[in-house]
């Protein structure tokens, strides 16, 4: 892999995500739901990948909500729509602020807090995932 590699694929990804936000005012979100704090927007296959698709979602999560800690088959790219006080097992709550971009590799368990406060959290999602597999799994 050459230097521009990295930058390239940044660069694509992001304007893979701004493209999905501009789409998801148009989509409507009647979509299968997985869970009942995430809405599907779009599922399409991924072009350079058939073995792939990319999933754009909103989740939302009401305070006393537990986001258990799972992992993905692929990539998570996301954008706090609406920050809220956040509380990991034993630690201080924290704030998960509004605008707070995310990024989770392949495989890497993530999450595993409660929504404390009086605030939703609210975040927009996109995954390039492997088809054929759940979305997400949760750590035992």
């Amino acid at each position: 892999m050459n230097k521009t590699q990295p930058a390239k694929f940044i660069h694509y990804f992001f304007a893979l995500c701004c493209l999905s936000a501009l789409c998801q005012s148009v989509v409507p979100a009647c979509y299968a739901q997985e869970s009942a704090f995430r809405t599907e927007l779009k599922r399409t296959d991924l072009s350079a990948n058939q073995d792939m698709e990319v999933i754009t979602s909103i989740v939302e999560f009401k305070p006393g909500d537990f986001v258990g800690k799972h992992f993905h088959h692929g990539i998570e790219a996301g954008y706090v729509l609406q920050g809220a006080l956040v509380q990991e097992p034993g630690k201080e709550p924290h704030m998960l602020a509004t605008g707070t971009p995310i990024l989770n590799q392949r495989d890497a368990a993530h999450a595993g807090f409660t929504v404390v406060g009086n605030q939703n959290l609210k975040i927009y999602t996109v995954h390039i995932v492997d088809k054929n597999k759940p979305l997400y799994d949760y750590v035992k």
